[in-house]
């Protein structure tokens, strides 16, 4: 059985033993990136800087909370909605808009880490996202996605020998709240990757707002990850009226770890409710589907 305590104590004295100086944060409020914050914190104090990037494809109220919990902790914002839209226009290809992203995020950490002298960046990569990026399954933005060259002396990643519920239990022995230690994955391309081919203000307020109802809908039945997609466009009639709208794919699985996921059995009348509050409540979506794909043979994320 692990010992976390030990684990605590030892990833503080590498982050002390690696960072000889200032050091920026990857922080995205999801359980990952807050416990490399929190131990990164513990082993440096105010030489860490927690860099927020709002790339505009986060959850309804994500930016304002993440504000409201790590404000106290030296946090920068960095507005960078416009620019994130810009480098992806165009772009369709799932592994190129990954790179892109990646790209950018470590070009805006870069210049972040000019403005405040920072030679370091820490984040909060995990074992799934180099397995899958090692394996060619998928380039998370974090590993796979990173360019070639960058600035920084080092780049230092503390918990990146763990699976996602080990993080979770570490979350607890570091004091961290629910809210954040059994947070549901959310990947770090965001939403971007929640929208097949190329991504636009459109398809982003759709598939937001859809996230927020099926995790509203589906909280009460636990699942390991439950999010809503865009898919394409399909026909349909609303008011008597033929649309071409929106096709939405809901997807809640079970796992352990991530490496292979289960689709949760939904009671039929919520599915139904998830499909009426996502076409009432949107109107530009057309029609409802539930993805019922295991892990494998599909991947848990759309892209």
């Amino acid at each position: 059985m692990m010992d976390y305590k030990k684990l605590i104590e030892d990833a503080v004295k590498r982050i002390r033993e690696e960072c000889r100086g200032k050091a920026i944060i990857a922080l995205s409020g999801g359980v990952d990136s807050s416990v490399s914050a929190v131990l990164a914190h513990r082993a440096i104090g105010e030489d860490l800087i927690p860099i927020f990037v709002d790339t505009g494809f986060m959850r309804e109220g994500e930016p304002e909370r993440i504000r409201e919990v790590f404000g106290d902790m030296n946090l920068r914002v960095v507005d960078a909605r416009e620019r994130f839209l810009k480098a992806l226009e165009g772009v369709s290809d799932p592994e190129e808009k990954r790179k892109i992203i990646g790209e950018t995020f470590i070009r805006i950490f870069e210049e972040e880490a000019r403005k405040v002298g920072a030679r370091y960046l820490i984040q909060g990569t995990i074992y799934p996202d180099r397995i899958e990026s090692e394996g060619g399954i998928k380039s998370h933005h974090n590993v796979g996605g990173l360019p070639i060259n960058i600035e920084f002396d080092g780049i230092i990643e503390p918990i990146a020998d763990l699976y996602k519920d080990e993080v979770r239990i570490l979350a607890r022995e570091l004091g961290l709240p629910p809210e954040i230690s059994e947070r549901m994955p959310f990947p770090g391309p965001g939403l971007a990757v929640r929208i097949i081919g190329e991504v636009t203000r459109e398809k982003l307020e759709v598939v937001r707002r859809a996230n927020t109802i099926v995790e509203e809908e589906l909280r009460e039945f636990k699942p390991w990850q439950a999010f809503a997609a865009v898919v394409e466009r399909g026909t349909g009639v609303k008011g008597d009226v033929r649309v071409h709208g929106w096709i939405v794919a809901v997807r809640a699985v079970e796992s352990r770890d991530g490496m292979t996921a289960s689709p949760i059995e939904i009671p039929w009348d919520r599915l139904r409710r998830i499909s009426s509050r996502i076409t009432g409540e949107i109107p530009d979506v057309a029609r409802v589907v539930y993805d019922i794909t295991p892990k494998p043979p599909a991947t848990i994320e759309y892209e």
